[in-house]
């Protein structure tokens, strides 16, 4: 735990005012406390760590789960309004703007996003489904991603378009 929030520390550049840090380490404890044994032991730390996390999303508008899979230098650049489902799966060096919504396509329907790795997150976008988007893409401001994204790509508009990034090899 403490290797990753070292890590998250030089990630938001030691700024003890980015609440993406507050909620990154909400996030390591509640990872943390599954490690945690006897079973005893866990049961009031599972309870700090839902209180703890029912603060952050309260002051910072983000819910970050802590069975959500984060890659290195997972970056939650501005605050607010983002809602990210248990389920997904980040790679290294994802950014990820406010209003992002990161989730399940159908109430009942397992199935979260899993994201590759240097993935740029535009803001009030929506990811939704059982998809994969690939390593070095960019996902425009209020885009509605809900099929693969391949590597190397930009995904605009409602629904999402995809198109190769300049310069990529097709």
């Amino acid at each position: 735990m403490f290797e990753n929030l070292r890590e998250d520390w030089r990630t938001y550049e030691g700024d003890i005012t980015r609440q993406g840090l507050w909620v990154m380490v909400v996030y390591r404890f509640g990872r943390w406390r599954y490690t945690v044994k006897p079973a005893l032991f866990r049961v009031p730390l599972s309870f700090l760590y839902k209180v703890f996390k029912l603060l952050s999303q309260i002051l910072t508008g983000i819910d970050l789960p802590c069975e959500v899979g984060l890659g290195h230098r997972f970056r939650i650049e501005h605050f607010g309004g983002i809602i990210i489902s248990g389920d997904a799966v980040f790679g290294d060096d994802v950014i990820i703007r406010n209003n992002v919504t990161v989730g399940l396509r159908r109430t009942g329907v397992r199935g979260a996003p899993r994201f590759g790795n240097r993935v740029d997150i535009g803001a009030g976008a929506v990811i939704l489904g059982d998809i994969t988007i690939g390593d070095d893409v960019s996902i425009g401001a209020n885009a509605v991603v809900l099929k693969d994204v391949p590597p190397n790509s930009i995904a605009i508009g409602v629904p999402a378009t995809v198109r190769p990034k300049k310069g990529a090899q097709a």
